[in-house]
């Protein structure tokens, strides 16, 4: 497939095409010794620590002796996430700054009997995946920075991006450089690339576009082996798709290729409340199976506590600061909990107001929302898509934001998302949990079942994310018991045989990771036997142990 860069080459005589190449030889014989050195420093450096000697120091370049993109950090801020309720010393944390650093890295921990890698991004993940007990961490946002947009030969554009890149980097790189955007998104957008597609990333353009693991045509994956690889769905097939939603378990993401679209630039942000949820669901399920161009461009939905609690309640709702939530529009029949539609249409700052007015009208028309509880303003499509910084902002000012985050992420079947509703929303829930309940329907005809992760087997199912905000104690309950709230909610989903599956799991054991992959268990087995024979990558995740024999990896 031809490919085109958009951006300018310079042309040169053959003169200077000569003494170029002549000083580009020199550079790439620089280039290799200087990477010798590097990975026998490394070695010799893991040997220190591996014999028992102390291991608080970290050498820095002038211990190290070399010079390049491959150093060593500080282990502190690699044992601990933002979930903050697990913790592990790393032995080492490297900071890459290419693929070819990552692969040395894995190779230096094969040679060992029991070393492990764990690949870091922003260090948002909520129970440990990224951490590495005893074993090296790699700061993936030291990856140098790649950007490159790409047009293919039948006008579908992409761009390529460092594995380490925030989506938040990308975003504004698209936008103000070329006027285009990914199509899929996660809501907060202060996570890596290669984070999220080792998970799927999921938000409200899902239903259309499916997750980001659907929006990626190319990977460049480093492997439990050492190697380095290119892979798409035509070359090295397995591990692209393996890679895709895999934990990390198979290969360390180091670029993507992301197809991008044109970028709007306005956006009609709009939430309607529901008193009833079979009237939420229903109309959810609606707007998500009409056709491309015949609905709005994002659907979301959370779900609210029926009273005037600022963390839970009517407040949550408007987005303006002269908007109000009036409880006497509230159906007296209402109960506990209330329901809220979150809906987005793009527009272009030349079509004509009254035309985005008419098409919103038109969607809104079928809805079964409650008079008078509508809210909406009209934004910028940057502002839309970083919307959720504010909450961040608002959090690190209140303290929360470095707390606890005992947060769960499901997804439920929509044949059983309404007993889901009454027994955990409506009781266990009825509280609220002092942040978002996210619950909003994907569709399972966007997802690649050649892809690692696992989604339910029904057409339509939810996913519901519960994102706690709760000051740590005295001020907020103890985590414990919040984690136990988790489990409780896990157990009746078990017990009641709903067709569910955890999203970003977490399990103890072998044998619920075997429950939570089912059948797709033995394909998810011979993957880690090819692509990592050793378990070397991604201990946090706690699904393979390390086998305890060196690689030989030349």
């Amino acid at each position: 497939m031809l490919v085109r860069a958009l951006h300018a080459h310079t042309t040169q005589n053959s003169q200077s095409l000569k003494i170029k190449r002549y000083f580009q030889n020199r550079k790439e014989k620089k280039k290799k010794k200087r990477k010798l050195n590097i990975s026998l420093t490394m070695i010799a450096y893991l040997e220190h620590f591996v014999h028992g000697n102390d291991t608080e120091s970290i050498p820095n370049d002038d211990v190290l002796g070399v010079e390049g993109s491959f150093h060593f950090g500080a282990t502190a801020g690699a044992g601990k996430d933002f979930g903050g309720m697990k913790s592990a010393k790393a032995l080492a944390v490297i900071r890459p700054g290419a693929s070819a650093d990552v692969a040395r890295a894995v190779k230096a921990a094969a040679r060992k009997a029991n070393l492990t890698v764990a690949a870091r991004g922003n260090g948002h993940s909520i129970n440990g995946q990224a951490m590495a007990e005893n074993g090296l961490v790699l700061d993936m946002r030291a990856m140098e920075s790649h950007f490159t947009l790409l047009s293919l030969h039948d006008g579908s554009l992409y761009v390529d991006v460092s594995g380490g890149a925030l989506w938040e980097e990308v975003l504004k790189r698209c936008v103000s450089q070329f006027r285009v955007a990914p199509r899929s998104w996660t809501d907060y957008l202060g996570l890596t690339v290669g984070g999220t597609l080792s998970n799927a990333g999921v938000s409200g353009q899902s239903f259309r576009y499916g997750p980001q693991t659907s929006n990626v045509t190319e990977l460049e994956v480093v492997t439990g082996k050492g190697e380095t690889l290119v892979c798409s769905e035509t070359q090295n097939s397995e591990l692209f798709f393996a890679t895709l939603g895999g934990l990390g378990q198979f290969g360390i993401i180091t670029r993507a290729r992301v197809a991008v679209q044109q970028a709007p630039d306005m956006v009609r942000w709009i939430r309607v409340v529901y008193s009833e949820f079979e009237d939420f669901t229903s109309d959810a399920e609606w707007l998500v199976t009409l056709g491309e161009g015949d609905g709005f461009d994002y659907v979301e939905g959370f779900v609210l506590v029926n009273s005037d609690d600022p963390c839970n309640g009517w407040p949550t709702v408007p987005m303006g600061p002269n908007q109000r939530f009036n409880p006497v529009r509230v159906p007296s029949t209402a109960g506990p909990v209330l329901y809220c539609l979150e809906l987005a249409l793009h527009y272009r700052n030349q079509d004509h107001p009254a035309a985005v007015d008419m098409e919103v009208d038109r969607l809104l028309g079928r809805l079964r929302f409650v008079e008078g509880l509508k809210f909406c303003v009209d934004v910028t499509y940057m502002e839309f898509l970083l919307r959720v910084n504010r909450v961040e902002e608002d959090a690190k000012a209140n303290g929360i934001w470095d707390a606890p985050h005992p947060w769960l992420n499901l997804f439920v079947s929509n044949s059983h998302i309404a007993e889901f509703d009454r027994e955990v929303f409506k009781k266990i829930l009825i509280h609220g949990v002092g942040g978002p309940i996210l619950v909003y329907p994907l569709l399972r005809s966007k997802w690649d079942s050649r892809h690692s992760v696992v989604v339910p087997d029904s057409n339509i199912f939810y996913i519901i994310a519960l994102l706690r905000f709760i000051p740590p104690p005295p001020k907020g309950p103890p985590t414990q018991l919040l984690v136990e709230q988790n489990h409780e909610i896990i157990q009746l989903c078990y017990n009641r045989g709903f067709d569910f599956k955890l999203y970003l799991p977490h399990y103890h054991s072998q044998e619920n990771w075997m429950r939570h992959y089912g059948d797709k268990w033995t394909r998810f087995v011979e993957r880690k036997a090819n692509f990592d024979p050793l378990a070397i990558l991604a201990p946090g995740q706690k699904i393979f142990s390390r086998i305890p024999q060196p690689l030989s990896i030349t």
